[in-house]
C-alpha cells in the first residue's frame, strides 16, 4: 500500500510538472506568435500608408492642422528640454574635464554630443510622448466610437484621410524640432560653461568649431527623418487597432508610446553605425577629439 501510494505521488508530481512545461511552452508560442502577426500587421499597414503617399496627396485642409499639432505646438517643450539637457551636460562633464585640465574642450564634447544623438533622440522621445500619444488616442477613440467605419461607408479611405497627413507632419517637422533642441542644447551649454563655471568663451567656441561638422548636424537631422516616420506609423497603427473601451484606448496610447521609443532606439543603433561606419572609411583622416591638431 505504501508503495502504491509514493507511486501515486510521483506520478502526480511529474505530471503537474508537465503540464506546467506545457503551459509555460504555449504562452510562449502564443508571444512569439503574436508578435509575428503584429509585425506582417505593421507592414501591410505601412505599405499602405505609402501606397496613398505616392497616388494621392492629401488635401491642404487635413494637413495643416496636423503641421500645427505635431510642429507649432511641441517647440516650448522641445525648447525646453534641450536647454536643460546641455545644461546637465555641462554640469556632468565639466568636473571630469577640469581634472583632466582639458575644460576648454567642453564645448566640443558638448556640442558634438548633442547634435549627434541627444537632440535628435529626445526631441523624437518628446514627440512620442507628446504627440505619438495624442494620436494613438484620438485614432483609438474614433475606433471605438465607430468614426473610422463611418468613413469606410462613406467611400473615404481612413488611411489616406487620417494616416498620411500625420505621416506627413511628423517627418516634415521632426528635422525642424531637431534643430531646434540642437540649438537650445548648444545654448543652454554655453551659458553654464561660460556664465557659471568660467570657462573662457574664445576657447570654448574655438574647440567646438574644430570638433563639431557639417556631418554631425547632418547625421542627426537625418536620422530625425526616420524616427518621425516609426512615430507615425506605430501610434496609428496602435489607434487603429485600439481595444474597445475606455481601458482600450489607454493601453494604445501607452504601447504607441513604449514601442515608438524602442524603435527610436533601434533606428538610432543602426542609421548610427552605418553612417559613421561610411564616414570614416570616406574620411580616414577625420580629426579625434584630443588629436591636438
Amino acid at each position: 500500500m505504501a508503495t502504491d501510494s509514493s507511486l501515486s505521488t510521483n506520478n502526480g508530481q511529474n505530471g503537474g510538472f508537465g503540464a506546467a512545461l506545457a503551459e509555460s511552452v504555449a504562452d510562449w508560442g502564443s508571444v512569439v506568435v503574436e508578435a509575428v502577426f503584429t509585425i506582417g500587421d505593421l507592414a501591410i499597414f505601412t505599405l499602405m500608408t505609402f501606397s496613398w503617399l505616392f497616388t494621392r496627396f492629401p488635401k491642404r485642409e487635413t494637413l495643416l492642422p496636423n503641421f500645427y499639432q505635431v510642429g507649432v505646438l511641441s517647440l516650448p517643450v522641445i525648447a525646453l528640454t534641450g536647454t536643460f539637457i546641455g545644461m546637465v551636460l555641462a554640469v556632468q562633464s565639466y568636473y571630469t574635464f577640469r581634472n583632466l585640465g582639458l575644460e576648454t574642450h567642453l564645448g566640443a564634447v558638448i556640442n558634438m554630443t548633442l547634435v549627434r544623438e541627444l537632440g535628435p533622440v529626445l526631441a523624437a522621445t518628446m514627440l512620442a510622448g507628446r504627440v505619438g500619444c495624442a494620436m494613438a488616442a484620438e485614432l483609438g477613440t474614433m475606433r471605438v466610437t465607430e468614426q473610422i467605419d463611418a468613413l469606410e461607408s462613406m467611400g473615404s479611405d481612413p488611411i489616406h484621410y487620417l494616416v498620411v497627413p500625420r505621416f506627413l507632419a511628423c517627418i516634415f517637422l521632426i528635422p525642424t524640432l531637431t534643430i531646434m533642441a540642437d540649438f537650445m542644447g548648444v545654448v543652454g551649454g554655453y551659458f553654464y560653461s561660460v556664465a557659471v563655471a568660467g570657462i573662457d568663451k574664445h576657447h570654448y567656441w574655438q574647440n567646438s568649431q574644430n570638433f563639431v561638422g557639417m556631418f554631425d548636424l547632418f547625421s542627426g537631422i537625418f536620422k530625425s527623418i526616420f524616427f518621425g516616420g516609426a512615430i507615425a506609423l506605430v501610434s496609428c497603427y496602435r489607434g487603429f487597432n485600439c481595444t474597445p473601451g475606455a481601458e482600450g484606448v489607454g493601453r494604445a496610447a501607452t504601447s504607441s508610446f513604449v514601442y515608438s521609443f524602442v524603435l527610436i532606439l533601434a533606428i538610432d543603433l543602426v542609421l548610427g553605425s552605418l553612417l559613421y561606419s561610411t564616414y570614416f572609411r570616406m574620411y580616414p583622416e577625420a580629426s579625434k577629439l584630443f588629436s591636438g591638431n
